[in-house]
């Protein structure tokens, strides 16, 4: 197939920047939509533009015009307190809708729409995750996340514009934030980390897996009107992610077992609860249904991680 023009929004953030990349070099035409264009690296094949404020009405269309495919990244990114639920549900609902709407009236061929894991559940899980659960967000992100799902499916219902929806893990590579930043910080540390007890199994997703499901999920016949759980091959405890950073910067494991008892009561004393259950608890995703289409992981996640922190030394 002959890759066509894809509208990218979201294009200047962590997973935004790493797509736009290779979708181009993938050999489509990629409109990149940021707040900031500046802010995106332009290239062979790539055209940026000016995205709107989601939390407004948008037109669409001029984004859209000469567009064969659109890939929505764009909308509150995580999960947080001090944001209204009336505008998580404006950003990363609503505005989905309006681009469905948009869409097919542009005659775009497919939109597909990065969603997130936790549309599907909360931040652990008890056994493996798959798209046959009922969906259980628990937080006004993931509930937002997941009505702007449902406004995609509904707004293209017996169109010729197909969808498809991928529900991503932690994502972790270059210019990641939050947990997975801490972890690669304490990676670094020139000292034994007391992580050893931890026997939690987390799924995650590296940059190389997502933009390749992105690139299936975007001509694949079988990837029409489905929704997807999407990792890397073989979930990883934090003492195994750990390694595979140490081993990525050349450095001895350094992990030794402690009780995990002082270390619960530590991340309570500092008011880090939240995180201490992203990082005890389990949360391991099936990815059967998207490889099951067609879709052929790049990479497993002790790999994937060893590389970055190689690049990033």
């Amino acid at each position: 197939m002959t890759a066509g023009g894809v509208l990218v929004t979201g294009a200047s953030g962590f997973i935004g920047r790493d797509l736009v990349r290779r979708l181009a070099a993938a050999g489509w035409h990629v409109r990149a939509a940021a707040r900031d264009p500046a802010t995106v690296q332009t290239g062979p094949r790539v055209e940026t533009a000016v995205l709107p404020d989601l939390s407004r009405p948008v037109e669409w269309a001029p984004l859209l015009g000469g567009m064969t495919h659109v890939v929505h990244l764009a909308g509150i990114a995580h999960a947080t307190r001090s944001i209204p639920e009336a505008t998580y549900r404006a950003v990363n609902a609503e505005a989905v809708g309006t681009l469905a709407a948009a869409s097919k009236s542009a005659g775009i061929e497919r939109v597909v729409m990065v969603s997130s894991i936790r549309a599907q559940c909360g931040a652990c899980a008890e056994g493996v995750v798959t798209e046959a659960d009922a969906p259980r967000p628990d937080d006004a992100y993931g509930r937002a996340k997941l009505a702007g799902e449902q406004y995609l499916a509904e707004a293209l219902a017996g169109s010729d514009t197909g969808w498809c929806v991928l529900r991503p893990v932690l994502v972790y590579g270059p210019g990641v934030k939050g947990n997975m930043a801490a972890l690669a910080r304490l990676a670094r540390l020139p000292l034994p980390l007391p992580l050893g007890a931890l026997g939690a199994r987390r799924s995650l997703l590296g940059l190389a897996n997502l933009a390749a499901a992105v690139e299936h999920a975007l001509v694949s016949p079988a990837a029409s009107r489905r929704v997807f759980l999407l990792a890397d091959p073989d979930p990883m405890t934090v003492p195994a992610i750990v390694t595979a950073m140490r081993v990525g910067l050349g450095r001895a494991r350094g992990i030794v077992p402690v009780p995990l008892a002082p270390l619960r009561f530590a991340a309570r004393l500092a008011g880090r609860a939240a995180a201490w259950q992203r990082i005890a608890g389990d949360l391991v995703v099936s990815t059967a249904a998207l490889e099951a289409s067609g879709w052929i992981p790049v990479e497993n996640a002790c790999d994937g991680i060893v590389g970055w922190m190689r690049e990033a030394r």
